[in-house]
């Protein structure tokens, strides 16, 4: 099963800009968001030094991930490879 990972922060610009995508994206797919200010010990375990990133995971495998805002469809397409 895919799920995603998005990290965040609530002092980010472009956080705030993913934000809305990332709640319409979790009608389709599992999106756990992640506030690095409060589980950095989680941000340094997958290795995110920027954010907003979005780590998509399969069968609780990182496949690939993404540093930035994107749109939906921008990723829908990087969810479905």
């Amino acid at each position: 099963m895919k799920k995603l990972f998005y990290f965040t922060a609530p002092w980010c610009g472009p956080c705030k800009m993913l934000g809305p995508v990332m709640d319409e994206v979790a009608k389709n797919i599992p999106v756990e968001k992640i506030n690095i200010d409060y589980e950095s010990d989680r941000a340094r375990a997958a290795n995110v030094s920027s954010v907003p990133t979005v780590v998509l995971t399969e069968n609780g495998q990182e496949i690939r991930r993404f540093v930035g805002a994107r749109s939906q469809q921008q990723i829908n397409e990087f969810i479905n490879g």
